[in-house]
């Protein structure tokens, strides 16, 4: 049988801290960066999507002075009142 011995499991715990540590010191120093990027990309889309947005609204027909239209679909809140009848009860001790 094989034993391990103490001086390559204080190596092993040794390395395991040095590449915690260093990956630590690595995310402060490029977290900055990668939000930055994260943070124009995320603005680039928004702007592309706004840009469809308003030449969709440029290409819809000219409206007449005074016309009225609505965009919105109303929700409508469907209930059914066939669900059963209420019984009132009491309790008799």
């Amino acid at each position: 049988m094989q034993y391990a011995s103490v001086t390559g499991f204080v190596r092993m715990i040794l390395i395991i801290l040095l590449v915690y540590f260093g990956i630590k010191i690595l995310a402060r120093l490029f977290a900055p960066f990668l939000i930055k990027f994260v943070a124009k990309k995320a603005e680039q889309r928004f702007g592309e999507q706004f840009g469809q947005f308003q030449k969709h609204n440029q290409q819809s027909k000219p409206k007449k002075e005074g016309e009225v239209t609505i965009d919105k679909i109303p929700n409508t809140k469907t209930s059914n009142k066939d669900v059963g009848d209420y019984i009132d009860y009491e309790e008799i001790d």
